[in-house]
C-alpha cells in the first residue's frame, strides 16, 4: 500500500505530547517567515498567546509587531528549533506549532517530522509534500486530473516544465521541449549543488491556461471542507516576459523562470466552484485513506484552468500558503461561511479553540 511508503514513525502520539500541557494556556507558535504575521494575528483575535521562533537577523522587523507576539524564541540557525533548549522553551510555553511553507524547507524534514511538540495539521504529509513525485501520486490516487509526467527514459514530444522538490517557490524551475536541454540544465543544477541527482526533478507537461490556487480548510471539529480563497502567483521572469513583443525574450538574453515574488487576489466564476470543492473533497478522502487521520486544516490545490474551463491540478501544498496573506481581513468566500472577517490564520485558531471546547484537541493536532 502507498500508506507504507509515506508513513513515518515518530515514536510518540499527540496525547503523549499534551500530557504535561496546560491546555487552557496554549500558545500558537510558528516560524518568523512566510505567513507568520497572519497566523499570530488570527491567534490573537481568538484569544491565544503567541510565540514566534525567529532568527536573530529577522528580529528587528518582527519587533514592529510586538502587539501580536507574546514571546520570541530566538535561534541562530533554523535547525536549532529541534535543540533541547528550544524544545524545552516551547513546551514551557504550551506551544502548538503551526507549519507554513518555510517550515520543512528551513528546518529540514527530519526535524520537521520528529520535533516533540504538537503540530496543527498532518505531520506525515510533510514527507509527501517534499517529494514532487509522491505529490503527483497522491493527487492521481485521489482521481484529480493532473498533467502528464515524463521520465528521461521516454520520448518527450511537447513542451514541459521541470520542477524541483521542496517549497522553493518556483526557484530554478525551467521549461524545455527536448531531453538534451533538460539533461544539460539538470546537470548544471547538480554541479551547483541545488539538487543531488536527476531523480529529484519532476518533468511535467506544460499545460496552457490561467494559473489558479485554491485555499481550502478541512475542519475535523465540524466535519466540513471550506473554500477560503483563491489567488494567482506573480512569477519572475515569466510574468515580466509577457510584456515583451512575441519572440523577443531571446534578444534580451532572458528565458522564462518561475520564482514567486507575490500574489494577486482572485475571485472565480461561481460555476467553477462545485468542481473545485469536489477536487478538495477527493483530496481529503484520499489523505484519510492513505495518511490517517488525513489532512487537517489548511491546504491548497494548485492548478491551470484551460480555455475549455477544465481544471488541471499540477501540485498541492499541505498547509497554509502565502496567497492567503491577501486576505488578512478575510476573503469573499470565508465571509460567506462565517459572516465575519476570517483569515486562514484566524480560521486555524478558531479550529483549535473549537477543538478545546468540544474535547477534540487530539483530533486537530499530530
Amino acid at each position: 500500500m502507498l500508506r507504507k511508503r509515506w508513513a513515518c514513525d515518530m515514536g510518540f502520539n499527540v496525547g503523549t505530547l499534551l500530557k504535561d500541557y496546560d491546555v487552557g494556556k496554549l500558545s500558537i507558535a510558528t516560524l518568523a517567515s512566510h505567513s507568520a504575521l497572519q497566523i499570530v494575528h488570527g491567534a490573537k483575535l481568538e484569544g491565544f498567546k503567541t510565540t514566534l521562533i525567529a532568527k536573530r537577523d529577522r528580529l528587528p522587523f518582527y519587533r514592529g509587531f510586538n502587539h501580536l507576539v507574546d514571546e520570541y524564541v530566538v535561534v541562530d540557525e533554523w535547525s536549532d528549533i529541534c535543540s533541547q533548549d528550544v524544545v524545552r522553551k516551547l513546551k514551557e510555553l504550551n506551544s502548538v506549532i503551526v507549519p507554513h511553507g518555510s517550515y520543512v524547507e528551513y528546518v529540514g524534514i527530519e526535524c520537521a517530522e520528529n520535533i516533540p511538540i504538537p503540530i496543527f495539521g498532518l505531520r506525515t504529509l510533510f514527507k509527501v509534500e517534499a517529494n514532487q513525485k509522491l505529490k503527483m501520486e497522491l493527487l492521481s490516487k485521489a482521481g484529480i486530473p493532473i498533467p502528464k509526467t515524463y521520465s528521461l527514459d521516454e520520448a518527450i514530444d511537447k513542451l514541459v516544465i521541470v520542477k524541483l522538490a521542496g517549497a522553493k517557490g518556483g526557484k530554478d524551475y525551467f521549461i524545455a521541449k527536448d531531453k538534451e536541454v533538460i539533461t544539460y540544465k539538470l546537470s548544471k543544477l547538480v554541479e551547483q549543488g541545488t539538487i543531488r541527482n536527476f531523480n529529484e526533478a519532476l518533468i511535467q507537461e506544460y499545460v496552457l491556461g490561467v494559473t489558479a490556487y485554491y485555499h481550502y480548510f478541512y475542519s475535523p471539529t465540524l466535519n466540513r471542507l471550506e473554500i477560503l480563497g483563491a489567488d494567482i502567483r506573480y512569477e519572475s521572469d515569466i510574468d515580466g516576459l509577457k510584456r515583451l513583443p512575441p519572440n523577443t525574450y531571446l534578444e534580451v538574453g532572458a528565458e522564462p523562470t518561475f520564482t514567486v515574488v507575490g500574489n494577486i487576489p482572485l475571485v472565480l466564476r461561481e460555476s467553477l466552484l462545485p468542481k473545485i470543492l469536489d477536487y478538495g473533497e477527493k483530496f481529503v478522502k484520499t489523505t484519510k485513506e492513505e495518511l490517517p487521520p488525513g489532512v487537517i486544516g489548511p491546504f491548497c490545490l494548485e492548478s491551470i484552468i484551460t480555455k475549455d474551463a477544465e481544471i488541471i491540478v499540477f501540485e498541492f501544498s499541505g498547509r497554509i500558503v502565502a496567497g492567503t496573506n491577501l486576505y488578512i481581513n478575510g476573503s469573499p468566500y470565508s465571509y460567506l461561511y462565517w459572516n465575519e472577517p476570517m483569515s486562514v490564520g484566524r480560521r486555524i485558531a478558531r479550529e483549535i479553540k473549537t477543538a478545546i471546547d468540544k474535547g477534540m484537541l487530539e483530533k486537530v493536532l499530530t
